[in-house]
């Protein structure tokens, strides 16, 4: 794997994944969707491609700390509802990644964050959103979940950029701050770690990735108490405001060279 180890990295390039690390912590307590900074980080330091299969353990690491911290507020229908349409997304990223270069895989994965980020928006003005999360049962909401879980399955596949679309769908389906942060630890949890193989099939996880994660999971521990400080004092509207935010931040950041 073209990549370079964690003997190789200077003092800044270092500090700027840990700095990524401690982000993706409270990303996953906190503004999902936010870690898509972190992607760009890991993206500038190292190669793109190379950089999700380092990005993919530290992002289970912060799973595993959301789960621990929302595991009473999952709502699980909609996670069974999500979990076979991502599978699908999965095996097609896995798929575009086999013959996609760094560039192509970016500027699809922004585009992909634009829109979604714009169709969101423009749904919260017009009033167009569901009531609630009990709302994807109906024939509209299935397909809406089906929709974003081939994209959200594919983006997290190709680039672990999958948090916002999640994000977008959680919102547009009327979750609240701790439905949406349970709900959505449970589904990264699970389909990160689905990942695992797939990413190591294609040659991006490997022994120095594995040695390089293990020096940056440190710092998702602190990101993740911050980020659980910070959610209790953080209203609703601000709340659903950061992570659309942070979502065109992440896709802007993709698209640049």
């Amino acid at each position: 794997m073209n990549m370079m180890t964690l003997w190789h990295l200077n003092g800044w390039e270092f500090a700027a994944l840990a700095f990524a690390a401690l982000l993706v912590g409270f990303s996953k307590t906190a503004v999902s969707g936010a870690n898509t900074v972190s992607l760009a980080v890991f993206a500038a330091v190292l190669p793109a491609k190379a950089s999700t299969g380092v990005l993919l353990p530290i992002l289970i690491a912060g799973d595993v700390l959301a789960v621990l911290t929302y595991r009473r507020h999952a709502h699980w229908p909609t996670l069974w509802r999500l979990f076979p349409a991502v599978a699908a997304g999965v095996v097609a990223g896995t798929l575009f990644l086999v013959w996609a270069d760094d560039g192509i895989v970016r500027s699809s994965i922004g585009a992909i964050l634009l829109l979604m980020a714009g169709v969101t928006m423009w749904r919260r003005r017009t009033a167009d959103a569901d009531r609630g999360p009990d709302a994807v049962a109906t024939r509209a909401g299935r397909a809406k979940a089906r929709s974003y879980g081939v994209l959200g399955g594919f983006t997290t596949m190709v680039a672990n950029a999958g948090g916002p679309v999640m994000s977008l769908y959680l919102l547009s389906a009327g979750f609240r701050k701790l439905g949406f942060l349970g709900t959505s630890a449970f589904f990264f949890l699970i389909v990160n770690t689905s990942k695992l193989p797939f990413s190591a099939g294609l040659g991006l996880i490997d022994a120095d990735s594995l040695l390089l994660d293990a020096a940056l999971v440190l710092f998702v521990v602190p990101g993740a108490l911050l980020g659980t400080w910070a959610v209790s004092r953080i209203d609703q509207r601000l709340f659903e405001r950061l992570v659309i935010a942070a979502t065109v931040v992440g896709g802007v950041q993709l698209l640049v060279p």
